[in-house]
């Protein structure tokens, strides 16, 4: 038995049907945030060890940063269907979305990697460490205080672009909400409650975030 909000022809089993995309939003974005974090930590890298390795790297990044995600999403159900990978459409948006996030936080990391002074390597080096550990105990630790404020940005972009994978198929968030819209038509109402979800989820983290600054400056 089903019972009905008062005039809006929505049922209380919508709501299990929203909070279902609720959580798969989540799951994508944080999978998504996580391997494109680590992937673009060793790219930004990379791109600051040698010019070689720069000018190898630049067309992966800049074809990312420029060509619009839901393209991306598209163009990566195609890609990997084509080469026979029978993936959920949750790696498929995984892929893209993780891709995304690996160019841009190559690019955050690889200014935040540069505004290290050079004296500061220097006296690394001199008082015994090597590469890595100059890496590791110096110049990453300095980085991540220039690093930190574009990074949130990063994040918070890709939460809300999760809300293109509809487009392979992906139940997400803004995809239960428009099949319950075109169900429904209680557009507003769905549209509303929508907006309210990606506020409650990207408030936070951006005022963590300030937080969070205010410590690692000080």
């Amino acid at each position: 038995m089903q019972f009905q909000f008062a005039n809006q022809g929505l049922a209380w089993s919508d709501a299990y049907f929203l909070a279902q995309g609720l959580l798969n939003t989540v799951r994508l974005a944080v999978t998504a945030t996580i391997i494109g974090t680590l992937a673009g930590i060793v790219l930004g890298w990379l791109r600051t060890v040698s010019v070689t390795m720069r000018i190898a790297t630049s067309p992966f990044i800049d074809i990312l940063r420029s060509v619009p995600m839901i393209i991306q999403l598209i163009l990566a159900n195609s890609f990997l269907s084509i080469l026979g990978f029978g993936a959920s459409p949750f790696w498929f948006g995984t892929f893209a979305l993780s891709a995304w996030m690996a160019a841009v936080t190559a690019e955050v990391v690889r200014a935040g990697l540069l505004s290290v002074p050079v004296q500061y390597r220097k006296s690394a080096r001199s008082l015994g460490m090597n590469g890595f550990q100059e890496l590791v105990h110096i110049s990453m630790p300095l980085a991540f205080r220039t690093a930190l404020t574009p990074w949130i940005g990063l994040v918070l972009s890709l939460i809300k672009d999760s809300a293109l994978a509809g487009v392979v198929g992906y139940v997400e968030y803004m995809r239960a909400t428009q099949i319950l819209i075109t169900r429904t038509h209680e557009t507003w109402l769905l549209l509303i409650g929508a907006g309210l979800f990606y506020f409650i989820i990207c408030y936070p983290v951006s005022r963590y975030s300030r937080r969070l600054e205010r410590k690692i400056v000080v």
